[in-house]
């Protein structure tokens, strides 16, 4: 790995400042001053000390938020908040992005990563990840909907879902409900229940795979994933 990009993925600025701070003469690399930017070191074996301090280089950062409403699942936008804006500088410097996405109006559990690899197996289709959600409807839940989910539905473009596992929680003039899918078609638990004549009025996603949405996270707080956390999600995928 090249200097200058490991230390600008451990906080020590842009591309541009850390050519700055090599400039400088403060970067040793197992005791001798580098100061080429194209340097390249091994950040498992080789020393790097900036300023009498040792660099400890992570590649990956992995990220539960509960997402709030009004922010989108983006790494950027011109006219919206992004979740990636909700981060420390120290968190975005690593250049992570959502796995998948929420919509707008949705709160709840999402993951942010730079890892592709785990994203990617975990986006799958292949893999069946199942994403759980909590959701109030605005009129009864029935049994007869329970079993309508179980078989899956046909969305409006004609697509036919796959089983969706529907959890009364509470049923009457509004129901609050439990989904389970395995899939992540565009605003698919909305137009699952649009296709019996329903409408949901409240989403949150409540888990994906092993995760599940640590409750003390107020709404736009996030944690890292502990080391169990993580390694139950890589197992899954």
């Amino acid at each position: 790995m090249r200097i200058d990009k490991l230390l600008s993925n451990t906080g020590y600025g842009s591309r541009k400042e850390v050519k700055q701070l090599l400039k400088s003469g403060s970067v040793l690399v197992n005791g001798t001053v580098v100061k080429d930017a194209k340097t390249h070191v091994d950040p498992n074996h080789d020393l790097v000390v900036v300023h009498n301090e040792e660099v400890y280089y992570r590649e990956f950062i992995y990220i539960m938020m509960n997402k709030p409403q009004g922010v989108i699942s983006a790494t950027e936008d011109l006219r919206e908040k992004t979740v990636i804006d909700l981060l420390d500088i120290n968190d975005a410097q690593f250049n992570p992005f959502p796995v998948g996405r929420l919509d707008k109006d949705t709160e709840g559990l999402l993951l942010i990563t730079n890892d592709g690899q785990l994203a990617h197996t975990l986006l799958s289709p292949k893999k069946n990840v199942p994403k759980t959600y909590f959701a109030v409807i605005n009129s009864e839940v029935t049994e007869e909907d329970v079993r309508l989910f179980e078989a899956g539905v046909t969305l409006d473009d004609g697509y036919e879902t796959k089983p969706g596992y529907l959890k009364i929680l509470k049923s009457g003039l509004t129901s609050d409900i439990e989904l389970t899918i395995t899939e992540g078609k565009f605003h698919q638990v909305k137009r699952m229940f649009e296709a019996i004549g329903k409408r949901v009025i409240y989403l949150k996603r409540i888990s994906m795979g092993p995760l599940q949405l640590d409750e003390s996270l107020d709404l736009g707080e996030y944690r890292e994933l502990t080391k169990e956390e993580l390694e139950q999600l890589k197992d899954k995928a």
